[in-house]
């Protein structure tokens, strides 16, 4: 009987642990995020604001992005995204500047029939340039917007020990490189130029075979995650089925 008990117990324990691992997988994946997180400073890079739907009711209908004005980038550009439309905001223009000013916010808005329903995300691409010397991160607060008219603001920084804020911004960490290429890749392959640079179908087609399979090796991950996770509770539920087989 205590034998029987204590694997009862054990297989409780398996359940358990995997439904945690199942809810954190959940939870890291809720939010609007960039990827790759990564780029060099100085450089280009290609990243995606990767946007869950976090309803069970409701379609996100619109979502945006804003540059910080710190820091202003030379280069942003955007991936035609079928369905959805594309609005380019850009900082006042100053008496001084030689150039165009640069890119303060871009939205998309959904067409009928493109919204990002429950269960479903959404990526939307960016090239950026001219990515700050003088930091370590790239702050991008978001806003998502549901046909329901909720509006939820993914607008904190980072905390200073390290916990997670309750709407986290979107964060691209900037370490030092040849001030050419981020790690995201060179920016120059994305389609709609919003500005600077020429296109390059070569590289084009290395970007986004690479972010493709950055995408992959997040979700591999998020899925390998969960398959642990219900893997432990099969063999909880196995333990216990033998168990009492031999009690009978």
């Amino acid at each position: 009987m205590s034998t029987f008990c204590t694997a009862r117990r054990l297989g409780g324990a398996l359940a358990l642990a995997g439904a945690f691992g199942l809810a954190g997988a959940g939870t890291a994946f809720a939010h609007v995020t960039a990827v790759p997180d990564e780029a060099a400073q100085g450089g280009h890079a290609t990243l995606a604001l990767r946007v869950p739907n976090e309803r069970p009711d409701a379609s996100t209908v619109s979502v945006s992005v804003t540059f910080p004005a710190e820091h202003p980038l030379s280069s942003v550009r955007t991936r035609p995204q079928p369905g959805w439309t594309v609005e380019v905001e850009r900082f006042e223009e100053s008496a001084e500047a030689e150039q165009e000013p640069a890119v303060s916010t871009i939205t998309w808005t959904a067409e009928d029939g493109a919204e990002i329903g429950p269960d479903q995300f959404q990526e939307f691409w960016l090239s950026l340039g001219g990515l700050p010397t003088d930091a370590d991160q790239l702050v991008l607060p978001a806003v998502q917007t549901y046909d329901s008219g909720e509006v939820v603001s993914w607008d904190e920084p980072p905390a200073e020990d390290g916990e997670e804020p309750a709407r986290p911004a979107p964060v691209v960490t900037l370490v030092e490189g040849d001030g050419g290429h981020g790690h995201g890749g060179d920016g120059h392959g994305v389609d709609s130029a919003v500005s600077g640079g020429e296109e390059s179908d070569d590289h084009a087609e290395d970007t986004e075979n690479g972010s493709a399979s950055g995408a992959q090796d997040d979700t591999a991950r998020l899925l390998g995650g969960g398959g642990l996770a219900v893997g432990a509770l099969g063999v909880g539920f196995g333990i216990g089925a033998m168990l009492r087989s031999k009690r009978r």
